[in-house]
């Protein structure tokens, strides 16, 4: 008993000190677009926590939507949605997820703090694991339908139709299930195509996919089984990554390596490059590490653990590799410091979408940054733009398009995850602490309910 009351004690105090952490020395455009500014780390005894509250919306309340732009709720009273996904037919799909319950590793002060931390954040609540279909039916921006698409399922993220086939990332495996077009629930059991990095850590526990463009492979993102690998590099196999998996046989290879934690994943529409957006390492201070949007080569490394940003050694990690940081492959471009990028998807341009943004938001990339905790002032907790032109970024300083996730008392109203395109050209924005889609067109185009 007193052994377990020094304990918390202990962490309770490390919990309070680690709130008086480092803030920020550098101007917010320092740590954006394809040069940021790459300073010392700072060493602190006690890492930065400096996270908002999770909170809810209040009645009536919504994001604040850039000059131009409406957002209005497209569906809401979800259980912590993270992930969304349009049926050819306009059907949304959403991934109602959290990190699978933890297995018994043993008790670390830092792992009952990061426990605190992020059920302070919103992240507490146990998983839903099933995926919600959403169905517009007279096509005024708001859902009426809402039905169980799927359940029963282990921590869902990525999903993706190809064919009859339609796929789930779940936290451990990729899962197969037939589908019929304008089904509304999915009865029938799946198949497992693949195991996937999964427990007993699962540090990073999220696992997207996106369909190969001729339909016969999928790229899955892994991400990190630690921060800077101090659980082993032997606990990093096939993580850090993005893997390239066979959809006849199930057999994966690592497509591309070193990158800490990526999520967001598509193809650029003019070059048809794949992209991806990567969380970075944390505890080097709040001027490091910018987290980025990048493009991925077959063979890449990207640096983690050994490095960041091209050739900045981590001396953390351990054992060093130098001959794998002379690889290392600098990012396109810095979305900023600790804003924890998820979703990512490039705009659309058909012009036959009657909810068509404009076209500001025409050419490029939007993202959505979940938000810092290891960051003081906090940065992300908003939805941006990165325009492109010839198949790179063109700006060095993302736009935004929805802000406001943060209130006036500074709670986390809401905190963006997944992003996509509907069929009607409308943004779509999953927001998990909000409990809500939110739905993002041209000022005028948008639902007035």
């Amino acid at each position: 008993m007193r052994h377990n009351l020094t304990v918390f004690l202990a962490a309770l105090s490390l919990l309070t000190l680690a709130g008086c952490g480092d803030s920020s020395k550098l101007p917010e455009q320092a740590s954006h677009g394809p040069n940021p500014t790459i300073p010392a780390p700072t060493k602190t005894i006690f890492p930065t926590v400096n996270i908002a509250e999770g909170a809810k919306w209040p009645e009536g309340a919504k994001p604040t939507a850039a000059n131009g732009l409406a957002v209005n709720a497209f569906a809401k009273g979800l259980d912590h949605p993270r992930w969304v996904y349009v049926l050819p037919n306009g059907d949304v799909l959403v991934a109602e997820s959290n990190k699978p319950k933890k297995e018994d590793t043993g008790f670390s002060i830092k792992g009952w703090i990061m426990g605190l931390v992020q059920s302070k954040a919103g992240a507490g609540v146990e998983s839903a694991n099933r995926i919600t279909l959403l169905r517009d039916r007279d096509g005024d921006g708001v859902a009426e339908t809402k039905t169980v698409f799927l359940k029963d399922l282990y921590s869902p993220f990525g999903m993706a139709l190809i064919g009859s086939d339609f796929y789930v990332a779940n936290a451990d495996a990729i899962v197969r299930f037939k589908y019929l077009e304008g089904s509304t629930e999915i009865t029938t059991p799946g198949e497992k195509l693949t195991d996937l990095p999964g427990g007993p850590i699962n540090h990073h526990w999220t696992k997207n996919i996106l369909p190969s463009k001729d339909g016969t492979k999928l790229y899955a993102t892994v991400g990190s089984n630690s921060n800077v690998g101090e659980n082993g590099l032997e606990a990093e196999t096939m993580r850090a990554a993005i893997l390239e998996v066979d959809l006849a046989t199930g057999n994966k290879r690592v497509f591309a390596s070193g990158l800490r934690n990526p999520n967001g994943l598509d193809f650029e529409p003019t070059t048809g490059e794949l992209w991806t957006v990567v969380n970075e390492r944390d505890e080097l201070g709040s001027d490091l590490v910018p987290d980025y949007l990048t493009s991925v080569k077959d063979g890449g490394f990207y640096g983690w653990p050994f490095s960041y940003w091209g050739q900045h050694v981590d001396e953390r990690a351990k054992p060093p590799n130098p001959e794998l940081v002379a690889k290392a492959i600098k990012p396109d471009y810095a979305l900023g410091n600790h804003v924890a990028p998820l979703g990512m998807t490039f705009a659309q341009t058909s012009e036959g979408n009657k909810a068509r943004l404009p076209q500001a938001f025409m050419s490029g990339a939007f993202v959505g940054e979940h938000g810092s905790w290891n960051r003081k002032p906090r940065s992300g907790y908003k939805v941006v733009f990165v325009p492109f032109a010839n198949g790179k970024p063109s700006a060095d300083m993302p736009l935004d398009v929805l802000t406001g996730f943060i209130s006036a008392d500074d709670k986390a109203l809401g905190r963006p995850v997944g992003v996509t395109i509907a069929r009607d050209g409308a943004l779509l924005v999953a927001d998990d602490v909000g409990n809500t889609i939110w739905r993002v067109t041209a000022a005028q185009q948008t639902s007035t309910r």
